[in-house]
């Protein structure tokens, strides 16, 4: 089910440690570390099929805490997308904060940076954005950049969901239950 001619391609932003891959409270450090959550990249594969661009908004302070450097995050996001692709699924792009909590940067999430610079790259309304993220500084980031934030239960959400104290959230057991989701409000 392809976007129909006139109409703009839709985007999705996802957070990446526990949306797509499992989180690691010692960080993912490596492609051998970096292990999908069962479904996801088949998750973003449909959606691809129907027409979505998807793109990913991550923190990354690993970097910035010097346990990896920039070309291991390469690598690792070298062997998502290569698990993509054999699922049928593609990117279509990577944004993520490099910058230590402490640093007081604009993107890191909670604050709205990633999702202005993809706002401002795609020239997209954010207001017609939905974003997946696990933790309670992802639903923030969205709210504060003005996208749709959902929340999956993989990950933080199980924590995020008991402490989330804000306005409707809509909680999904996982990026599949996502998708489906996402493809019925289209």
């Amino acid at each position: 089910m392809k976007p129909s001619k006139g109409k703009p391609v839709p985007f999705i932003i996802l957070d990446r440690d526990g949306v797509i891959n499992y989180e690691s409270h010692e960080y993912i450090k490596s492609p051998e570390e970096w292990l999908p959550i069962p479904g996801s990249l088949e998750a973003i594969a449909t959606l691809n099929q129907a027409g979505y661009q998807v793109l990913i908004a991550t923190n990354q302070s690993g970097l910035a805490r010097g346990y990896f450097d920039l070309a291991m995050l390469e690598k690792i996001h070298a062997k998502l997308h290569a698990a993509l692709h054999a699922c049928g699924g593609t990117l279509t792009e990577i944004f993520f904060c490099p910058h230590h909590p402490a640093d007081g940067c604009f993107c890191r999430k909670p604050q709205p940076g990633l999702f202005f610079q993809i706002r401002d790259k795609y020239a997209l309304e954010l207001k017609d954005v939905f974003f997946v993220g696990d933790s309670l500084c992802d639903v923030q980031a969205a709210k504060n950049a003005g996208c749709k934030p959902l929340l999956v239960l993989t990950g933080n959400g199980q924590k995020t969901r008991a402490s989330y104290t804000g306005a409707h959230l809509p909680v999904f057991q996982d990026l599949a239950q996502v998708a489906e989701f996402v493809l019925h409000e289209k």
